[in-house]
């Protein structure tokens, strides 16, 4: 009897360790108030007030997804974004401090964006709808959404940016993509799926897709 109750004892002291060895580990939830705080202190004098860039240098973050946020932020860290005034920035901010910054974002309202060149509107229109068949350049909205809204932690928000940094990456991308072998990284190597899109596209294209 007293063997069997050593056993009783025993399961009744591991059956709560096991049921919580097997709940899901919980996720901080992200601190919007802290995430405006880091913002305005580290990068609202390049990204402007609420996101909303006023330079065409610097894009518009606001309403951007909090997901695409992080994972951006992220690879500037590591350096599989390379860029000499991010890469910095991002060096100081922690998971979390990157989790509250793009929830903080992702939370503001975007301005709309205005095309500088109406002649190159149409062919921009009918790339980012339809694509380029001939080429097999996939319609943009494919995965950008039709109103350039993108989708939720696996493409980027694109309506409203400022169209001369959307022409700095697509044509970012296409350098990467077209740099020889064994050569040092050039343009943006963190998408081999837009490297492979805009490889296909030329500057006209590229830029008429941007405004």
């Amino acid at each position: 009897m007293k063997l069997i109750a050593s056993f009783l004892i025993a399961a009744a002291l591991v059956a709560p360790a096991l049921s919580q060895a097997n709940e899901p580990a919980k996720v901080a939830k992200a601190d919007v108030a802290k995430g405006e705080a880091s913002f305005n202190g580290v990068c609202m004098a390049c990204h402007g007030a609420g996101g909303n860039s006023s330079t065409p240098a610097y894009p518009k973050l606001a309403g951007q997804h909090a997901d695409y946020i992080v994972k951006q932020l992220q690879e500037f860290k590591s350096g599989k974004r390379p860029n000499g005034v991010m890469t910095g920035m991002a060096a100081v901010l922690s998971d979390d401090d990157m989790k509250n910054v793009g929830a903080y974002l992702a939370a503001q309202k975007p301005s709309a964006g205005v095309a500088k060149d109406a002649t190159t509107v149409t062919l921009g229109e009918r790339i980012y709808r339809g694509g380029i068949a001939e080429r097999q350049v996939p319609a943009c909205a494919g995965c950008h959404a039709p109103n350039g809204v993108g989708i939720p932690a696996q493409y980027p928000r694109l309506a409203g940016q400022h169209a001369e940094y959307t022409l700095s990456q697509l044509t970012a991308f296409r350098e990467y993509a077209n740099k020889g072998a064994g050569t040092p990284i050039v343009g943006r190597p963190n998408s081999a799926q837009m490297a492979g899109v805009t490889a296909k596209m030329n500057d006209r294209e590229l830029r008429a897709v941007a405004d």
